[in-house]
This record gives C-alpha cells, structure tokens and sequence, in this order.
C-alpha cells in the first residue's frame, strides 16, 4: 500500500520541537473525538467511515447510468456549488488533459453550472449547449439554494426546448435530500433518477459519494479505485500506530502550532496545474471548517513556478503571516526533456537533456529552502503519482486531519453559521418573501 509522506522538518525548526510535543495530547484527543462522536458535529461524521460503509448499490447504479447517458452525450452539465461541485471537479481536473476541451475523448467533456451569478457565463453556456448533446446532474440537498436553483431552472429549459419534456427528463439526474426539499418534489414529479446525499455528510465532505462519484464516473475515471484509495488512507488515519506515524495528526499538531505561533495564512503549493482545483477544493474544507468564532488559519494558494514571477517576493520578504503546505508528486505521467541547441543562445545548454519533472523539482525544492530560511514554515506531502487511487487517499488524509485540527483549535469543524449572513442580505435586497 502506497503512503502519503509528510514531512514537517522545515516546519519544526522554525518553532521548536517543545511547542509541538506538547500539542500531540490535544491532537490525541481531538482524535478521540471524531473518532466516537461525543464533540459538536457529532451528526455530520458519516464521511468518517463512509469509504468502507457505502453501500455497493450505489457504485453500480452509477456505472449503469454512465453506460446509459455516456453515448448519447458530448458534453456533462454538473450544477453545484460549494461542496456540490468542487469535489467532483478537483478530481476531474487532476486526471484529465490540460487540453482536454479541445481533443475529447470517449467520454462527456464535464462543465459546470450553479457556481455563478453571471449572465456572460450561462450565455457562452447556451452558446455551447446549442450545438452539443448534453445531459445533466443537478446536486443540491434543499435544491432551493439561489445559484444552482436559477442554473438549473435555466439548464432546464434549454434541456427541454432542445429535446422534450421526456427525453430531457431522461437525461437529467438529481442528487439530493432522501425524502424533502424542493428538488425532491421535482424529482418524484418529473421522473427523474435520483441518488441521495447522506444526512450525515456535510457538503464539503461530500466528494465520496453519489456529489462526487457520479460526476467523476461520467468523465471516464474509475472510483472504485478511487474508493479504494480513500479506504487504504482511512485504515491509517483510524490506526494505534505510534503518533508521527500518522501523517493527519502530524499535519493537525503542525498546522495548530505555527498558529498559535503567530501564523495566520496557510498557503497550498504545487508545481502541477492539473492540482489547482485541488487547492480549491481544500481551501473550502479548511476554510469553511475551521473560520469561525475569529479563528482559523485562512486557506490560500498558489502554483510554482508561475505564482514565483508574481507572489514570490511578499512571500519571501513580506510579514511573516503564513505557512506552506507543498503538495509534491514523485513521478509525473509523461516526460519531456530540453533538447540541445548548438547556438545556445538563450544560455540553458546546461539543461541539455533534463527533464521538466527534474526542473521543476530543482525550482521547488530550492524556494523551499528560500521560503524556509526567509522565516516561513514549510511542510511537504508526497504522494507517488497523481491518479484515482492517490487522489482517493489524499481526499480522505486531508478530511480526517480537517475534523482534528478543528476539535484541536476548539471549533466545531462541521456546521457554517457565517455562510448565512451574506444570503439574508441577498434576499433581502432580491425582495424574497420573508426578508
């Protein structure tokens, strides 16, 4: 079984090895916490065991929907927001090509609805959709929440301009509450399948099960391993073995050290694009589980070596705020190396048959060194490659190590009291009954 590594040396020596010795007793029992489900939140732990509990059905439903949907469809709408939607796209994005919109393969091209208010963007959206066979998903617990209800009302009636009333209900899939909620009723009137969002699984948890799965399945990716990889790296997190050997307590102990040593942003870097929606993903689940209460480390990113030629210098020379996560994969997917020019003109014959994999490293490893001796506290986690089953192990450390270093800063890391407080002031100014 392959290992996620962490490493916390350019971490500790910035902070002391004291400071993090004595935190392990609250990790331990933050652990403890999640682990029994006697802390605040206690309601929203299915994620905790949800890669070994999930119910097998489900998988196969998806793949026989997949088969179903995947021929007669060159393009895969997903409304969501949030949690709804930046699981599925995360994985998506990190296994899919850079170019793949203009070469397409065998499987629907994904694109997303739901996470926008702009009329531009569903405008190109219906330009697209014009032309296209599509089908639809459309994720929502209460299906009342404002961005994706007005996409899908939108999607909606484009689908069924397009193709009928019945035929668009044959191609649309609602994944939403078992038994209430507005999409729901929708649903249960118009037909349509429907797969269930767990009760006790918050959004930004949601990526393991029928939010993320089936988004993922239609674009080709295989969750069983998927799956597969988050079971192996739960087996872990849940296990005695001695503390350091745990790397989602070590990222908790760290994480909460260097924050109650006077850092305030935590800052995700990679050196492969393929990883931005990666970050995204994470910043909501650290953001939105641990911002509360005038707490938190406020999740941030950025990408090497673009983000160096435009964030570098403040975070080199800036006030010393933040900390870096550096996400490193061992081995990449393809490999290109520099080829020699007899001119040499722009000066790099001394590349001359390197890899960008090689490069790339080398750019990383030395703004690690650079960050870590200009004051900034660096921890790296390494994985072997990026694919479904890496991906599953990385989604489930990160889970499990959020719900810890919540219970360890004294938050409950699965409710979001401030999400509210900008949709009140909406609807009162959209003049929603009520408001």
């Amino acid at each position: 079984m392959e290992q996620i590594n962490i490493n916390i040396k350019h971490a500790i020596d910035l902070v002391g090895r004291e400071a993090y010795e004595a935190v392990k007793p609250e990790v331990e029992a933050a652990k403890r916490h999640l682990v029994t489900g006697d802390a605040a939140g206690n309601d929203f732990l299915g994620w905790v065991d949800l890669p070994e509990n999930l119910d097998p059905t489900i998988v196969g439903r998806i793949q026989a929907d997949v088969a179903r949907l995947a021929p007669k469809s060159k393009l895969f709408v997903v409304i969501g927001i949030g949690g709804s939607y930046l699981g599925a796209r995360m994985v998506i994005e990190a296994l899919q090509s850079e170019f793949a919109s203009m070469v397409r393969g065998a499987h629907p091209y994904v694109v997303y609805a739901g996470h926008t208010l702009s009329e531009d963007y569903y405008s190109q959206l219906f330009a697209l959709l014009d032309r296209e066979d599509y089908s639809v998903v459309v994720i929502s617990k209460s299906g009342t929440t404002t961005e994706p209800a007005v996409a899908f009302r939108l999607v909606k009636a484009h689908l069924e301009n397009k193709y009928g009333r019945d035929e668009a209900a044959s191609r649309i899939i609602a994944v939403t509450d078992a038994h209430r909620g507005a999409l729901h009723e929708i649903g249960v009137q118009e037909g349509y399948p429907m797969y269930v969002i767990p009760d006790n699984v918050g959004g930004r948890f949601s990526v393991l099960t029928p939010v993320g799965l089936l988004p993922i399945a239609m674009a080709g990716y295989d969750i069983d391993r998927l799956l597969e990889g988050a079971r192996d790296a739960r087996r872990i997190c849940l296990s005695s073995v001695p503390f350091d050997d745990n790397p989602a307590l070590v990222y908790a102990a760290i994480r909460n050290v260097l924050y109650r040593g006077g850092k305030k942003i935590e800052l995700m870097v990679s050196a492969l694009p393929s990883l931005r929606y990666f970050a995204e993903w994470w910043k909501q689940l650290y953001g939105e589980s641990e911002g509360k209460q005038g707490k938190g480390l406020m999740p941030h990113s950025i990408s090497i070596t673009t983000d160096l030629h435009s964030m570098g210098q403040y975070v080199q020379d800036g006030e010393r705020l933040m900390m870096e996560t550096m996400l490193l994969v061992k081995k990449p997917a393809s490999h290109v190396a520099v080829p020699h020019d007899e001119r040499n003109l722009d000066g790099i014959n001394y590349l001359d048959g390197k890899s960008l994999t090689s490069i790339n490293d080398c750019a990383t490893m030395g703004t690690l060194l650079a960050h870590k001796d200009g004051g900034v506290p660096v921890v790296t986690i390494e994985v072997e490659r990026i694919d479904e089953y890496t991906l599953g192990q990385l989604i489930y450390f990160f889970e499990f190590a959020c719900g810890v270093s919540g219970y360890t800063l004294g938050v409950n890391p699965f409710d979001q009291p401030g999400v509210e407080a900008y949709k009140k002031n909406m609807f009162h100014l959209l003049g929603k009954p009520g408001f």
